[in-house]
């Protein structure tokens, strides 16, 4: 899409469009940081779910956030076309994406916390950390995953779990002996 397609669609003049956002860049940037406010503000917290036990709160999280996910299907796709597209490099993409994706590697890391890191052990915050990259990949990969076999990304929310489930089992039972 080029800002004579933007101008005829949003019927504002091209000079418009460039005093606001400087170039097709400068709209790519805004797009992006536009839909994931939006996204966000749906988004839920995994302190959202502190009442429940942790991995019942995992759970409740993630299922929350896939559906949320499902309710917006061309924000993943968006965010990963732009960090792989042709200005990828550039400083203002860099950055949104760093952003974002920060925000996504936190979320994981508040909610896998509880069921490995109950009390801040130096090994258990580094298991979480480790799982959080881990997370936010596996999401990235899921909006690719989403787009060619035509699921949603709840569907994936009870294998994720099961994993999860049986990985923090093994752990306390490893504990104990």
């Amino acid at each position: 899409m080029v800002i004579s397609d933007l101008s005829e669609q949003s019927g504002l003049p091209p000079s418009s469009i460039y005093y606001h956002f400087g170039n097709k860049l400068g709209v790519l940037v805004a797009l992006l940081e536009r839909t994931f406010e939006d996204l966000h503000a749906s988004f839920p917290s995994p302190s959202a779910f502190d009442g429940s036990p942790p991995l019942e709160r995992f759970e409740l999280w993630f299922t929350a956030a896939c559906t949320a996910l499902d309710q917006r299907p061309e924000y993943l796709r968006l965010l990963i076309a732009v960090s792989i597209g042709s200005h990828a490099d550039a400083d203002t993409v860099r950055g949104t994406v760093r952003r974002i994706r920060a925000y996504g590697y936190t979320s994981w890391v508040e909610a896998l916390t509880p069921v490995f890191a109950p009390v801040d052990s130096p090994e258990d915050t580094e298991l979480v950390e480790r799982l959080a990259v881990l997370g936010r990949a596996m999401t990235d990969g899921l909006s690719v995953a989403t787009s060619f076999d035509g699921t949603t990304y709840v569907s994936h929310v009870p294998a994720f779990v099961a994993l999860v489930r049986g990985f923090a089992e093994d752990r306390q039972r490893a504990r104990r002996r």
